[in-house]
């Protein structure tokens, strides 16, 4: 019989508007439960989440979520996808139908605005997910590992395409993941958690160019990062299996 198990302790972030923030960390370090706390889909058991100065008490529309899976209804069409958070918050049929085509523009897919999950690629899904969140116009979006059932083909196109959308939107987003030259390629801070319970390790400012390129996967300065963090991860996982 298993007795309480802590996933996070003594975590204490802070996420400017309009900034690009990555957490990474090892299998059980508590990346997901600390998004879903911020979701509002999960309590805390103490301490609290703020967005922009209200405590998180619940999930809201000031919080977007996009997660690994696509999570789009089968039976809609991308259009319909799109609006269905815009439905619930009771925006009118106008008004839903002018942002959802302008998000189907931001995304690249305009063109599809009547086809249905089951005809599209995996990107293409995705690029439907981030644009129904985007559609609400959340104060932050909150992304769990959205690229990792991609190929890494598409992968790192959607990493390119997100950087874009960021840019153009100014949307503040804070995203999860393992992969440690995604971090790094996206973000403008990366926070480190250790394995459980998951706190946070070190922050790293990464001062790269904001217009960044898959090039830039080859200067000295995106390597260090990379390898840096990586041996932060590295050697939590000598301390668990020793």
């Amino acid at each position: 019989m298993y007795g309480i198990i802590v996933a996070l302790k003594d975590i204490n972030i802070h996420i400017e508007e309009g900034e690009f923030i990555c957490a990474v960390g090892a299998s059980g370090s508590g990346k997901s439960t600390l998004l879903r706390l911020i979701a509002g889909l999960d309590t805390p058991t103490a301490g609290e989440i703020i967005v922009d100065g209200v405590g998180v008490i619940g999930p809201g529309a000031d919080r977007g979520m996009v997660f690994q899976s696509y999570t789009l209804y089968p039976w809609m069409n991308v259009a319909d996808n799109v609006g269905f958070g815009l439905k619930l918050q009771g925006i009118p049929a106008a008004q839903r139908r002018q942002r959802v085509s302008y998000y189907l523009d931001v995304v690249g897919l305009s063109g599809f605005a009547k086809a249905l999950p089951k005809e599209l690629s995996g990107g293409m899904k995705q690029r439907v997910a981030i644009a129904r969140s985007l559609a609400c116009q959340p104060k932050i979006l909150l992304m769990d590992e959205p690229f990792g059932a991609l190929d890494i083909q598409t992968k790192e196109a959607m990493q390119q395409f997100l950087l874009e959308i960021w840019q153009r939107t100014n949307t503040t987003i804070l995203m999860i993941t393992h992969d440690v030259s995604e971090a790094v390629f996206l973000a403008q801070r990366i926070y480190v958690l250790t394995s459980r319970p998951g706190t946070i390790q070190q922050e790293f400012k990464i001062n790269l160019p904001i217009d960044r390129t898959y090039k830039i996967k080859r200067y000295s300065q995106f390597q260090h990062y990379t390898d840096e963090i990586s041996d932060l991860l590295r050697g939590q996982l000598k301390v668990e299996v020793g």
